[in-house]
């Protein structure tokens, strides 16, 4: 399935959360898309719940199936609970760490800084949004991009809320992944739990 690129609003809607950030549209309509969205109460099966929030996760992170499944994987085989390694993974990816460290407004964006090479980790540049970012990996705008309007705008408009597993520094546009973050640090709202269960259907 491809990466999805239709109206964001419309996703924020159907879960009735603001994944991509704040939303007017969710704010004025505050149920789900489409005709029947104002009346629909139906009641959803067990696995209808389970596999809203995978797609949750999945939009919300910006991250194709077969991509969430091999990193749901690589989690179930590592030591610890799985759905806990499965959201570090998923905040360490650079387009991810990107947006935490707020070169970039959303994660669109900053898949898009990534995948035009304006993204350097440590002294390389990488163009893939999905790298895995390691502890005491130091991450940066490429010089001859810190003008862009992008970036600059993202610094003056996004939240300077600090990330315990991140530290920026904002002038020289640079920072250091320190560590996976703790479960309880992630903002998301995600009941990994309800994703474990679908996956071990």
């Amino acid at each position: 399935m491809a990466r999805y690129t239709g109206p964001k609003q419309k996703r924020a809607r159907r879960f009735k959360e603001p994944i991509f950030g704040p939303s007017k549209a969710l704010e004025r309509k505050p149920y789900g898309p489409g005709e029947h969205g104002r009346s629909r109460r139906m009641k959803k099966s067990e696995y209808a719940i389970q596999l809203d929030e995978k797609q949750k996760a999945r939009y919300t992170y910006g991250v194709l199936e077969r991509q969430f499944r091999n990193l749901f994987k690589k989690a179930n085989a590592k030591e610890g609970v799985t759905g806990e390694n499965l959201m570090k993974y998923l905040e360490a990816r650079l387009d991810n760490t990107i947006f935490r460290m707020g070169f970039a407004r959303t994660r669109r964006q900053a898949r898009q800084l990534v995948t035009h090479r304006h993204v350097i980790v440590n002294g390389k540049v990488v163009n893939i949004p999905s790298f895995s970012v390691r502890a005491g990996d130091v991450i940066s705008i490429r010089p001859k991009s810190r003008n862009l309007e992008v970036v600059s705008d993202a610094i003056k408009n996004t939240s300077r809320r600090k990330y315990k597993w991140l530290e920026v520094d904002r002038k020289s546009l640079s920072g250091k992944f320190l560590h996976y973050p703790d479960m309880e640090d992630i903002p998301e709202n995600i009941n990994v739990q309800l994703i474990v269960e679908l996956y071990s259907k």
